[in-house]
């Protein structure tokens, strides 16, 4: 970081400080009514040493998750609620249209028992399931990662490969494409299906489509919630034959419509073809 650099984050910092001193006064000043509030100091993406996250503008990261050092996140992708991505001791690369779903863990090698220095590499359309724990290993386009699954140092996903729920993989071990491991330690259990294959590539869409609208639902004001709300009560859905005997026709308001590419028969729709 240059002079200049230093300067202008100088600054920043200064600015924030002196707004929280201004909400410590403020509270002080109301006396027997004030109430001392806890400020978070949770940052969804965060700097460590001189590496610095680099996420698409595209792409969508949770409020409550955290994507730490040296992270690369493509367009498209999703990062869900409660996942940490810890890029210090070695790199992680994210790919376009991956999901990473709720409460998953992804971290790096710096070493281990096989003396590699090992980043993380997830490819393309991938889907992570909630909870798991993605350690030092590769993971190619359009793998599967089921719930609660854990791939240890070395491990290579292939393309078209699913890793079962709840599944442990072993250190170096290599996932053939078209193939299902399961249990602990995983081993091989069967081939997949041609339904399966283009169920992982449907999983990546419609995680990327729902993304987008998790996204716009957080970019909201306090207004624009409230005015939904509003309009919720006021729009409420009632019987078709109540309505008809009062001569009511209810017509939904555009705020209150759910994109179609998340809604379920339209995914199953476009399963089909």
């Amino acid at each position: 970081m240059g002079t200049l650099g230093r300067v202008i984050y100088t600054v920043g910092f200064w600015i924030r400080e002196t707004g929280q001193a201004v909400d410590r006064l403020g509270s002080r000043l109301q006396g027997n009514y004030y109430f001392q509030e806890q400020l978070s100091r949770h940052r969804t993406l965060m700097n460590i040493f001189d590496k610095a996250p680099s996420v698409d503008k595209d792409a969508f990261v949770a409020p409550s998750a955290s994507v730490i050092g040296d992270v690369h996140i493509g367009r498209g992708s999703s990062i869900w609620y409660g996942s940490v991505l810890r890029g210090d001791v070695n790199s992680i690369s994210v790919g376009s249209g991956t999901n990473i779903q709720d409460n998953s863990l992804v971290h790096v090698a710096k070493s281990n028992l096989s003396g590699k220095v090992l980043p993380t590499i997830i490819g393309n359309n991938v889907t992570i399931g909630h909870n798991a724990v993605i350690h030092g290993c590769t993971v190619n386009d359009e793998a599967f990662v089921g719930m609660g699954a854990t791939l240890l140092d070395g491990v290579v996903v292939e393309k078209n490969a699913m890793v079962a729920a709840g599944a442990l993989v072993r250190q170096n071990t290599r996932i053939p494409s078209g193939e299902v491991w399961a249990g602990n330690p995983a081993k091989f259990l069967r081939k997949l299906t041609d339904e399966e294959i283009v169920f992982i590539s449907q999983s990546a869409i419609n995680y990327t489509n729902l993304a987008q609208v998790h996204a716009a639902e957080n970019s909201k004001s306090f207004d624009e919630i409230e005015f939904e709300k509003v309009l919720r009560k006021k729009f409420a859905h009632k019987d078709e034959e109540y309505d008809s005997m009062l001569g009511v026709v209810r017509e939904i308001p555009p705020e209150l419509i759910l994109p179609e590419n998340v809604l379920p028969d339209k995914g199953e729709k476009a399963l089909q073809k």
